[in-house]
């Protein structure tokens, strides 16, 4: 059986002194936060302050990111469009699948700009209930309804002077679409409960796996917040278009988990990274990270065999089509969770992806539950 031996590669940025870090889940490498980089918030009253402190915290987690991992020519194009509009205030749009690494590209436009100084906060649009996103993204009052027991600071008046990340901006309700228009156009909000305009400085990133264009035709998504938040848009490409990453990206997450696990590996099946570079990873980075994640755990020497999930092997349909290649993987995930999707261990979770995700591209490939007999 070929191998291949194992080679290292040079920094994303050669400028930097420091060896590259392992790389998180979508494919980005890590560093930490050079000494005396770290944010530097400014003293702020009440409950800004304990909560301005807690996203300083939590930002080294995806702070400190210096590039992209990646030399394919795709990536190559984000990381131009990145340096582009990254030292601007303007509006960002990200489009791609889910697991292509869109926070994390995110962070890294915040992180080369002027406003790295404060924490970027972020906000899943598709993850918090339609009766609290108001709440969340504006803010409440004490009494503004039945349980706001205390005042709440929303995310626009913590992001001031700084980032707000809208992830899943195709999922937000249209009610709160016409709210943050006007926040966009007038750069003031007004929290739930009080008649007070507040002067907000903060800086859009919006981000979405859907397309939006389809959503306006649908009427599900506003036609003129879709215009005003398409001011720089980056289309973040899927790891089947980045063939020339895959055995890069491999051989990061093999020395993560070198380290995490404690064991050595020499050498990568050439076998593998073949059948890897083949194989359409309908999970993107993330399920490429899971894949590799399972073959370090069971590796028990210095040669390391990455198998594929088996419906990569051969498509059970015949076609060499990508969308039917991935529809019978899809099928095979499912079948092998007894067609469960949420979960540890559901189909959702092996594949990579959020179960809404899951469920749209289902419906989307014509996959549906079997009746019962």
């Amino acid at each position: 059986m070929q191998t291949v031996t194992c080679r290292s590669f040079p920094p994303v940025e050669p400028t930097l002194d420091r060896e590259p870090a392992p790389a998180d889940d979508a494919g980005f490498s890590r560093y930490p936060p050079a000494a005396g980089g770290g944010a530097s918030i400014a003293p702020f009253r009440g409950d800004r302050a304990a909560e301005r402190a807690r996203l300083a915290r939590e930002a080294p987690d995806l702070a400190g990111l210096h590039g992209l991992v990646g030399r394919s020519r795709p990536m190559r194009r984000v990381e131009e469009e990145v340096a582009q509009v990254a030292a601007t205030d303007a509006t960002v749009l990200l489009l791609g699948e889910t697991g292509t690494g869109k926070e994390l590209l995110a962070t890294q436009i915040h992180e080369r700009s002027a406003r790295r100084g404060r924490p970027m906060v972020r906000v899943n649009c598709g993850a918090i209930p339609a009766t609290l996103i108001e709440s969340e993204l504006f803010g409440r009052e004490k009494g503004a309804f039945t349980g706001a027991l205390t005042r709440q600071i929303g995310r626009f008046e913590l992001a001031d002077r700084s980032t707000l990340f809208l992830d899943e901006i195709g999922d937000l309700p249209l009610d709160i679409q016409i709210k943050l228009l006007r926040v966009l156009q007038e750069h003031e909000i007004e929290r739930l409960g009080s008649p007070r305009s507040i002067r907000v400085d903060t800086r859009i990133i919006a981000a979405t796996h859907r397309n939006l264009e389809q959503r306006i035709a649908e009427g599900t998504f506003r036609e003129d917040l879709y215009y005003r938040l398409n001011v720089f848009p980056i289309a973040v490409p899927p790891l089947r278009e980045r063939g020339d990453d895959v055995e890069l990206l491999t051989w990061r997450f093999v020395t993560e988990f070198s380290k995490a696990f404690g064991k050595r590996i020499d050498v990568i099946d050439a076998d593998s990274l073949v059948a890897m570079r083949q194989y359409a990873w309908p999970g993107n980075v993330r399920e490429l990270r899971n894949v590799v994640e399972r073959a370090m755990i069971t590796a028990a020497g210095p040669h390391l065999v990455i198998p594929l999930p088996q419906a990569a092997a051969k498509s059970p349909s015949g076609s060499a089509k990508l969308v039917d290649v991935e529809r019978d993987h899809i099928r095979q995930v499912l079948e092998s969770t007894f067609w469960r999707i949420r979960g540890a261990a559901g189909a959702a979770d092996r594949l990579g992806l959020r179960p809404t995700t899951l469920e749209t591209r289902m419906a989307k490939l014509g996959l549906k539950r079997p009746r019962p007999a």
